[in-house]
């Protein structure tokens, strides 16, 4: 099967998505259970401030897992063990274009991190998390992911935004 038989034909206007990663490296176990969260820079265009997992696009010659590791590696210097895709969630930004994001989780074997341009790390309990500065699906999306079991299934959801610009939420049994 060569590449045209994929069915993409450019002419066509259909529904695009950009691939992207994220992933919530975790250290220790039960109450002693850490989370690593990213603080976005003061600089960055995409929520400056506000703490997010580790993660981003997924470059063209690499499949999901392999841009997991590679940017947890990049942004935390962690090398991390079991990574585990939680869920996958659809953003329907309401533009022609929106995002594929797969969820992961892996471990930490050391909470020895080295920031990056992207921000500041942090380590947070698992137990506890920060009810501020959170990007907004974090409040929902990180106790979820943060609770699942090594034999649960991973999610699926679907995020769009309602029009008053709040973000609305859809899980999939």
């Amino acid at each position: 099967m060569g590449r045209e038989d994929q069915g993409i034909n450019n002419n066509l206007h259909r529904w695009q998505t950009i691939p992207r990663t994220l992933c919530f490296v975790t250290f220790g176990s039960g109450a002693e259970r850490q989370v690593l969260l990213l603080r976005g820079a003061p600089t960055k265009r995409v929520w400056p401030n506000r703490l997010n997992g580790v993660g981003g696009h997924i470059e063209r010659h690499e499949d999901f897992l392999s841009a997991t590791l590679r940017e947890v590696h990049e942004e935390t210097g962690l090398t991390v063990a079991q990574p585990r895709l939680a869920g996958i969630v659809h953003i329907d930004s309401g533009a022609e274009v929106g995002i594929v994001m797969a969820v992961w989780t892996a471990e930490a074997s050391n909470q020895n991190i080295v920031s990056s341009v992207e921000g500041a790390l942090e380590w947070h309990s698992a137990v506890q998390l920060p009810t501020s500065d959170l990007v907004d699906d974090l409040a929902i999306l990180l106790p979820k992911v943060l609770s699942m079991q090594p034999h649960d299934p991973p999610f699926f959801a679907h995020y769009s935004y309602d029009e008053h610009n709040q973000l609305r939420i859809a899980w999939q049994a």
